[in-house]
């Protein structure tokens, strides 16, 4: 699985700004085709000490959420942390572990923000739109927009807009239990990531695909990369 769109990583601040608006006149919304077979779930960790980053991509049985395949990719990583550009950070590591899949995913799960970005450019929708792939994002707490909270019963949601626009929601996935904040990235819709979320926390606040690559990242850094 490659990436169908490329652009320099090594650049700065303002030239990373204008790469993401420019991606993000190409970001499609549309219903995710039905059915789903595969879902992938991706996350990155990165050392504390070293440059290092990793990568892990989960391929999973959208109706059993068995594992089917997971790839990993180790590499350096030198564009700082700053808010609102994570994905200069983690893509090229990411894409490389994408590379190394055989399964090819109906959608792709990503922890962090799609369209609820300043530039509606988090690394759900700049993924999509590289890979050119179905996306939805699922971010712990929240970038943009603004949102009332949500009832405390599991599937309960609350709507994120910015400007009037609904550009994500805020859903709680277990009963009593801090929300999570969805948003879709490239050919989806806000209703997509409501249901694909919900669907895949079965027994825990964060879904399965993305709960299951930042355990395995979690572990990978501290045992591959002695990461501290």
């Amino acid at each position: 699985m490659n990436a169908i769109y490329e652009h320099d990583w090594d650049v700065d601040i303002s030239q990373a700004r204008a790469i993401q608006n420019e991606l993000r006149t190409r970001l499609q919304f549309r219903p995710i085709p039905r059915p789903i077979k595969w879902i992938a779930g991706a996350d990155v960790a990165y050392s504390t000490t070293t440059r290092q980053a990793v990568a892990a991509v989960f391929i999973m049985d959208y109706e059993t959420l068995s594992i089917a395949e997971t790839t990993i990719a180790i590499a350096e990583t030198n564009f700082p942390y700053i808010t609102g550009y994570l994905t200069f950070r983690e893509a090229p590591v990411l894409l490389q572990a994408f590379h190394k899949i055989s399964i090819k995913p109906d959608v792709i799960m990503f922890d962090g923000q799609g369209i609820a970005h300043p530039r509606s450019m988090g690394i759900a929708s700049h993924m999509g739109v590289l890979l050119d792939y179905p996306t939805i994002g699922c971010a712990k707490k929240r970038l943009f927009g603004e949102a009332d909270n949500p009832e405390q019963e599991k599937g309960s949601v609350a709507y994120l807009s910015y400007a009037d626009d609904v550009i994500g929601a805020v859903l709680r996935t277990r009963t009593g239990v801090k929300p999570v904040f969805v948003s879709p990235g490239h050919k989806s819709t806000v209703q997509d990531a409501i249901e694909l979320v919900l669907r895949c926390a079965m027994r825990y606040r964060l879904p399965e695909p993305t709960r299951q690559a930042h355990l395995l990242v979690t572990d990978l850094r501290s045992r591959l990369c002695g990461l501290v």
